[in-house]
This record gives C-alpha cells, sequence and structure tokens, in this order.
C-alpha cells in the first residue's frame, strides 16, 4: 500500500510517498515559495536529488505538479494516481477533539477549522491541502495525523495553567503540545532498545523548533512547548519561555501591538536574537568556535534551558531509563548532546564524549557502559508514523 504523507505549510508543502510494508520512501519533497516563483526539491528514492522552478501561484498547482513529477517521465515512481492508497495529513493542532489520527470526513474539517485561533499559521494551510486532495484524488481516503494526540494523556496538573478556571473551559487555554508523531517514534524506538515496557524515557526533539517530552510506560505526561509552540526551550527564532511580564513592557518601550509582540517572540528571538547571527545553529556554532561571544553564550543558554527540563521532567518521572536526542540538531550536533548532559553524572547521566562524536547512521547508544542511564541519539520519522496511521485506518 502507497501512502501519500502531506505537510502543507502556509508557502511551503512537504511530501513523501512512502510503501508501508517496507517502510521504503518512493519519492519524497518540499515545495517551497508557493505564490511567490516556485521551487520543487524532489528525491526519488534517496538516490535522485532535483531543483525545479515551476510557477506555484497556489497549493493547488503545487499539488498537480507534484502528482505530475511523481507519475510522468523520467520522474516517473508510480503509474498513476490510482496507486496511491490513501493521503495521510500532518495537522498541527488538534486540540482537545483528537487524541488520535482519524479518517477526515466533514465534520473533522469543521473541528480543525474551529482550532485555527490556536494554530492561525498552520491549521488554515493543512485544511487547504485536506480539500485539494479530495478535489485531485477523488475517492482516495484522507487521514488527519495531530502534531498534539500523543500529548493528550498529560494529566490535569500538567497541562493547565495557573489562571481561574474558567479561562479553560470557556477559553480553551491550557498547554497542548507539539512534535507528538516525532516523541511517540522516538519513545518507542527506545523502549524496544530498552526492552522495557514499563519506563521512563525523555525525548529531546531538537531542531529549529524544540521540544522535550517526558514519557512514561509509553504515554506523554509532560512536554514543553504550552498553548502555541512558543513556551519551552530556546529554539532558532523562538524565545522559549519567558517572564510575561516582559510583553507589556516591551510593548510600551517599543509602541508595539500584540501582533507585533507575537513576531518578535516566534520571528526575531532565539538562537538568532541572541547570537545576532542567524537561526541556524551550525553557524553560531562556527561563530563561537572563531570567538563570538554571544555566540558562546547562546550555545550555553540553549543548553542550560535543556538541562534545566531534563532534571525537572526526571524529578516528574520518579527516574529516569533514558535520555534520547533527535531531529536536525539532536542528531548531528555532538556539542549541543554533550553540554547538554554535562554534570548530570550525579543522576547517573554518563555521556561517552567519543561514541557522542562518532557520526553514524541509525539508532545509536552514546552513554558510557556503566551508565545507569541510557543515551541515545534516535532518528526521527515522523512521515512513517502518519503513514503507518493513515494505513492502520484504511486498510479495512
Amino acid at each position: 500500500m502507497l501512502i501519500l504523507v502531506l505537510n502543507a505549510g502556509s508557502s511551503s508543502l512537504k511530501y513523501q510517498l512512502i510503501n508501508v510494508a517496507t517502510a521504503e520512501v518512493k519519492a519524497s519533497g518540499l515545495c517551497e515559495r508557493i505564490g511567490i516563483d516556485g521551487v520543487m526539491k524532489h528525491e526519488i528514492a534517496e538516490h535522485r536529488k532535483l531543483q525545479i522552478d515551476h510557477p506555484m501561484p497556489t497549493h493547488k498547482e503545487a499539488i498537480e505538479f507534484m502528482l505530475d513529477i511523481l507519475t510522468h517521465d523520467d520522474t516517473q515512481v508510480i503509474a498513476n494516481i490510482d496507486e496511491i492508497s490513501a493521503v495521510g495529513h500532518r495537522i498541527v493542532h488538534g486540540g482537545e477533539y483528537f487524541n488520535k489520527s482519524i479518517l477526515i470526513n466533514n465534520n473533522v474539517i469543521k473541528k480543525i477549522e474551529e482550532l485555527v485561533p490556536l494554530a492561525p499559521l498552520h491549521n488554515p494551510a493543512h485544511i487547504l491541502g485536506i480539500k485539494i486532495c479530495q478535489e485531485l484524488l477523488p475517492g482516495k481516503p484522507n487521514v488527519a495525523v495531530f502534531d498534539t494526540a500523543f500529548h493528550q494523556t498529560m494529566p490535569e496538573e500538567n497541562y493547565l495553567y495557573a489562571v481561574p478556571h474558567e479561562d479553560y473551559t470557556e477559553h480553551h487555554l491550557r498547554k497542548y503540545g507539539f512534535h507528538g508523531t516525532s516523541h511517540y517514534y522516538v519513545s518507542d524506538q527506545a523502549i524496544q532498545m530498552l526492552d522495557k515496557k514499563e519506563s521512563k524515557v525523555i525525548v529531546c526533539h531538537l531542531g529549529n523548533g524544540s521540544s522535550i517530552c517526558a514519557v512514561k510506560d509509553g504515554k506523554s505526561i509532560d512536554t514543553t512547548m504550552g498553548l502555541t509552540p512558543l513556551e519551552g526551550l530556546v529554539m532558532g527564532t523562538r524565545s522559549g519561555d519567558i517572564d510575561a511580564g516582559v510583553i507589556p513592557y516591551l510593548m510600551d518601550k517599543k509602541g508595539m501591538n500584540s501582533h507585533e509582540m507575537i513576531n518578535y517572540l516566534n520571528k526575531k528571538s532565539g538562537i538568532l536574537g541572541v547570537s545576532g547571527i542567524s537561526s541556524d545553529l551550525r553557524e553560531v556554532i562556527k561563530a563561537a568556535k572563531d570567538g563570538d561571544h554571544r555566540s558562546k553564550i547562546c550555545i550555553e543558554m540553549m543548553c542550560n534551558r535543556i538541562k534545566k527540563y531534563i532534571c525537572s521532567y526526571i524529578g516528574i518521572l520518579g527516574g529516569v531509563d533514558a535520555i534520547c536526542f533527535t531531529a536536525g540538531i539532536g542528531e548531528n550536533a555532538d556539542l549541543i548532546r554533550e553540554k547538554s548532559c554535562a554534570n548530570l553524572e550525579f543522576l547517573g547521566i554518563e555521556l561517552d564524549k567519543k561514541k557522542n562524536k562518532k557520526r553514524e547512521s541509525g539508532n545509536r547508544e552514546i552513554n558510557k557502559d556503566n551508565s545507569p542511564v541510557k543515551i541515545y541519539v534516535i532518528p526521527t520519522n515522523e512521515e512513517y508514523v502518519i503513514a503507518q496511521d493513515t494505513y492502520n485506518l484504511v486498510k479495512g
């Protein structure tokens, strides 16, 4: 069964065509600058990479072009679109409506639309992607897989904010958490590596957007992102945790309105704001090695925040069996892993620096041989989780 996995953004479209039975990615790609000039980056079975400039005035043209690339000429990987069994859509926000993936119907679309105020940048694009697929692939089932669903097992004391309770009951003000498919996949892999179903695992998903999740016996019990993906760690352009009093203070000082303030915290802060160099951590690490003070401080701030949450989640879990690092930074930045685990030996977290510096593919263990706590690097695979959930719901 071939599943088309889509992640529609405001001006982008990520896709993978996956054979669920073999986990083979037959093709993948990214349509960028939709509505501007249009660029497609396309990869066939991890061996052949193409970059194609093509007009994409709307998401519909982007999806049409993607389907054309999959089925025609020298980029063909399927004979026709009938070979696609179903479409799995990554949906950022499912609120409290959805605690698992679901077949999409008009009622599901309506609920996702109701959640637009909680994810104004993401959910409208997801809805657009769903409706276009329903039009271009008539009769093919569509499945919604929610970033927030995995975290619906959090207990009340961990997802409520300390504000008047009516703001939760009337306005849905609570922590929802994100990166759920990644946290599920990585924690499940860790449980298999531990060979221990009753387990305490902490997953550090570190990328341009970052979050940490405390997972007990395979279920999320706390996570760093909150009502929106702004809460928690220091990220590429997001501030993460900040004193709420900063917001009115800066709005008065800089004459910003609420939209400008959110833009400031979401797009001008984090690694970019502190370093003043880039939101790309690779450039900041290079600058730090060259002696740039702000870059050094930025790295320390980032790792201290990670360490703070690791320690707090050990307390909530009542111990820990494994710490996992995943996503672009988590999988590739040995310096960040080293600094995030430094001085935690008293908790049984003992990193092996030689193992940590090795660049290897696949799941790997980077703790010292006698470390009471395992430290894993586990490449995430959110697309496969989406494909698998989609398959399970449509296989009949």
